[in-house]
């Protein structure tokens, strides 16, 4: 199994096959959100986009159909969408297509093939970025992870670089102290404060030798860039 590892948000109101699907991730070093309503899983993909999003079509509170269309409207970003459900009918799988949904797989599924879409997804969708982020006087190259501020090399070490690529893919939102470290770290954080040495080297690289700071705290929030410091 490939080792790449991705963000993943699965919606689905029946328990035992979510927990079932979760472990499995998990199982593989994925790391999964979970929603057991669509009211709340909306708000999560929106939030926090996913690498992919496993969607249940029957859902409470907001069905699936009505879920992608409204993740379609409303967010900024292309999230790759994996419906999971028990209607194999061409109909029902023409009305997930047509609300956004990029794939669609009919329960009970294989184990193999769930993983194996979920990295097509991932891939494809990443095929079509822009291999180069810019925010402002920041621009990051996606395949190397090298960045540059003002056309100058940052020298990052691994863990602030990567805090660096998460805060530019999210901005201009602000990102909370527990997104960042669940990004980074999954549930295998380290005790105490795991973030506050890393901002530091961040900031020493990235607004120390300039004139204006870019990293900026939102007190009682998170974290964000600011393009234009």
């Amino acid at each position: 199994m490939d080792a790449e590892r991705l963000r993943l948000l699965l919606i689905e109101d029946n328990l035992p096959l979510a927990t079932a699907i979760v472990d499995l991730l998990h199982a593989q070093g994925h790391v999964v959100d979970f929603a057991g309503d669509g009211v709340s899983g909306l708000r999560m993909a929106l939030a926090d986009p996913p690498d992919v999003l496993l969607l249940d079509i029957g859902l409470p509170g907001l069905d699936g159909i009505s879920l992608c269309q409204r993740l379609r409207e409303q967010s900024d970003r292309h999230v790759p969408v994996l419906m999971l459900t028990a209607r194999d009918a061409m109909a029902d799988k023409l009305k997930g297509f047509e609300s956004g949904a990029d794939d669609y797989l009919v329960k009970p599924f294989d184990d193999a093939e769930l993983l194996a879409r979920c990295l097509a997804l991932a891939r494809r969708h990443r095929a079509g970025q822009a291999h180069l982020l810019r925010v402002g006087p920041l621009c990051i190259d996606r395949r190397s992870g090298q960045a540059w501020r003002d056309g100058q090399p940052l020298d990052l070490q691994q863990l602030p670089q990567r805090i660096l690529l998460a805060l530019a893919e999210a901005w201009p939102r602000t990102l909370t102290r527990s997104e960042l470290v669940q990004r980074l770290w999954g549930d295998q954080a380290p005790p105490s404060d795991p973030l506050r040495s890393h901002l530091y080297l961040l900031r020493q690289v990235l607004d120390k030798p300039f004139a204006g700071a870019m990293l900026r705290t939102v007190h009682g929030v998170g974290f964000r860039l600011e393009a234009a410091p």
